[in-house]
């Protein structure tokens, strides 16, 4: 090999050494961390993470590595991923990217303790026992994606009172296609008509809103999904450009100029994920750590959107949101 082709190859390996090296070099507990889309549009909530570990006594790079893995939103990358993980024996792996990831892991048949953050119930997926007393391998928290969506699309009629027809957008191989049913139920009571559009992609997603141009819907509904949210600026851009009032699962929407989100609040489900994986780095066994309910959830409004779109947000809305932006 040329002495600079190795040089080359030495500068590339390099880059990916100085976690895992420096967790060998100071026998550092590792924690192996598990995501379907790209660190780039999850910082705040990989900081939350980091947060939690910090909460029980542990900081990266201190007194504990942290190994990544990212699927850069090709879902079809988890398996192996997962299987690096499984083995590579760390210590505890922490999986917050929907139910993809945890079958992933599930699938490796590996015995070390996974914490997750899931949408879904993780008793009816077959996940964890009960939530009391998960008995197994795995627990987490569940950030009640299904049991929130109906409530989301409630405020969404309320901010649009003569709203009919309203498209939902969904991935079907991500965790807003478990949720369609809660969606069409709720939409049925309410008198709404449902149009799903299906996307696992970018190009899918414009695909998607392209459909919307010679049936126009009265709003847009998001399903939360990870792919989704990496791509939350595509999203909102579409249905601001479509004139589309959208409702949105998270926070990150509104602040990237959508009109309104109702959900879980991700930062503090991603801190309890990290406290989670610090208290079984510190002997707990995930068997015996109950699956955290979501309890914290946030209405955000963003008041520009609302004019762009020149709608009026109701007073009673404004007056309950967590935050309005500006």
């Amino acid at each position: 090999m040329r002495r600079r082709e190795f040089v080359r190859l030495l500068g590339g390996a390099a880059a990916t050494w100085p976690i895992e090296a420096s967790a060998q070099q100071l026998s550092l507990p590792v924690v192996g961390f598990l995501h379907p889309a790209t660190p780039e549009s999850f910082a705040d909530r990989l900081r939350a993470f980091r947060q939690g570990l910090k909460d029980t006594g542990l900081v990266e790079g201190e007194s504990v590595a942290i190994v990544y893995r990212w699927a850069e939103n090709q879902p079809d990358r988890l398996p192996a991923l997962a299987a690096d993980l499984a083995q590579r024996r760390v210590a505890v792996i922490a999986c917050a990217g929907g139910i993809g990831s945890i079958m992933a892991l599930r699938a490796t048949r590996t015995t070390i303790p996974i914490v997750f953050a899931l949408g879904e119930d993780p008793v009816a997926r077959g996940l964890v026992a009960s939530i009391a007393r998960p008995g197994g391998n795995l627990t987490g928290i569940n950030f009640l994606n299904n049991e929130l969506a109906a409530k989301r699309l409630e405020i969404l009629r309320e901010l649009i009172p003569g709203a009919v027809r309203v498209a939902v957008l969904v991935n079907p191989t991500g965790p807003s296609e478990s949720i369609a049913k809660d969606i069409d139920a709720a939409a049925r009571a309410m008198g709404l008509q449902i149009r799903f559009l299906n996307a696992t992609n970018g190009r899918e997603i414009d695909a998607a809103f392209a459909l919307l141009r010679n049936d126009r819907p009265d709003a847009l509904f998001v399903g939360p999904d990870p792919t989704f949210n990496n791509r939350r600026k595509q999203i909102v851009l579409q249905a601001m450009r479509h004139g589309l009032p959208a409702a949105y699962a998270s926070r990150e929407y509104a602040e990237a100029g959508g009109l309104m989100s109702y959900g879980t609040d991700f930062l503090d489900t991603f801190r309890q994920v990290g406290v989670y994986a610090g208290r079984v780095l510190k002997g707990a066994k995930p068997a015996d750590l109950p699956v955290v309910q979501s309890a914290k959830f946030e209405l955000v409004i963003n008041q520009t959107a609302a004019r762009i779109l020149d709608l009026d947000v109701p007073g009673p809305l404004l007056a309950r949101a967590d935050e309005v932006i500006e």
